[in-house]
């Protein structure tokens, strides 16, 4: 089976135990707390999550695997450019993951495919795949299996990989052996605490998705606060600042599929460049993109957002005035980030 995998694309195949029971306690302080912010699913279904024989009756393992996804082109000293990216105030900053192909689809289509060429293998066999989809807790099955450990900005953590990949699941009813998991290799290290623009990282392991940017320009359908508008930067798409700061992603792996190579322009363009599509340029530029997910509405509300703080950077009237030419058929939402965005204005 994990020569399958790799046939596929995957650059490991694990298979977790389905009792986490452990883990429970910690998901329902998380909730309790509020830290899934306006992300309801993830309270509605309870422990589920943490159940996945309630989640699929008749599940007995999970086949958990991981894809890296830098584009095959990275080069070695691909932090330091990320880094360089964003002290520019307008280059557009979309994260690494979501440059390329929509990695629900990549995942959940070569997950299926291995399902099926096990139960070719084994007889009938009663699955279901899950990519970021459903209530699973993907990183404590993928850690329980061996597939790396948790890092502390909540990541799983793979001493040869970083954390530069996707996880994916599959749950059947089929006793395959578990395999066991590994070590943590944190140690003392908080860069990536240090380095969360908005302190999202509240602790070590625990994290307040209402402060993260990820959660902010991506999940996040109604206004962004204002305190947290200049800590976003030009990041107009996802966050990657505790992975850049984590030193062991110097190891991460590119992919080995071209679906995660960057399309233009997701990763080399201005805020203005962006600023200037219409919902028709939005929506062809981005088919098959996990951008799309987010519509054109909060796509424009980020951009302002970036495009305000680059006014207060830059001073370069050029974005004031794409800021006022679209004022005046801007909906409410994006209306009252564009009015703050103008307000940024240097002293």
């Amino acid at each position: 089976m994990r020569g399958w995998g790799r046939e596929l694309g995957f650059s490991q195949i694990a298979i977790a135990d389905i009792d986490l029971t452990t883990a429970e306690a910690g998901l329902l302080a998380w909730l309790e707390a509020g830290f899934h912010g306006g992300m309801g699913y993830m309270a509605a279904h309870g422990l589920k999550r943490a159940r996945p024989a309630e989640l699929v009756p008749g599940t007995v393992r999970v086949i958990t695997a991981r894809m890296d996804y830098l584009p095959r082109d990275t080069p070695p000293d691909w932090q330091q450019a990320e880094q360089q990216a964003l002290s520019d105030p307008q280059r557009a900053v979309v994260s690494v993951y979501a440059r390329g192909r929509d990695y629900h689809k990549v995942l959940r289509q070569r997950l299926q495919r291995l399902a099926e060429r096990l139960a070719h293998d084994v007889g009938p066999l009663g699955h279901r795949v899950f990519t970021d989809s459903a209530p699973v807790l993907e990183v404590e099955l993928a850690t329980r299996a061996g597939l790396g450990w948790r890092g502390k900005h909540t990541l799983a953590l793979h001493r040869e990989a970083g954390s530069m990949f996707f996880l994916g699941e599959i749950y059947i009813d089929l006793p395959l052996p578990i395999d066991a998991p590994v070590s943590a290799h944190c140690g003392s290290c908080e860069a990536c605490l240090t380095a969360c623009p908005t302190q999202a990282i509240v602790a070590p392991y625990r994290l307040d998705a209402r402060r993260c940017i990820s959660y902010l320009t991506i999940e996040h359908e109604g206004a962004i606060a204002p305190e947290l508008r200049p800590l976003i930067g030009n990041r107009i798409y996802g966050c990657d600042d505790c992975q850049l700061a984590c030193p062991w992603n110097k190891y991460a792996q590119r992919a080995t599929l071209p679906d995660f190579d960057t399309r233009a322009p997701l990763g080399n363009a201005t805020l203005l460049q962006l600023w200037a599509w219409d919902e028709a340029e939005f929506l062809r530029r981005t088919e098959g993109s996990a951008v799309r997910r987010i519509g054109l509405a909060r796509w424009r509300r980020n951009l302002a957002v970036a495009l305000g703080n680059a006014w207060r950077e830059t001073g370069d009237p050029a974005l004031a005035l794409a800021l006022q030419a679209a004022l005046p058929a801007a909906s409410d939402l994006l209306a009252e980030h564009i009015r703050w965005a103008l307000s940024q204005r240097r002293a």
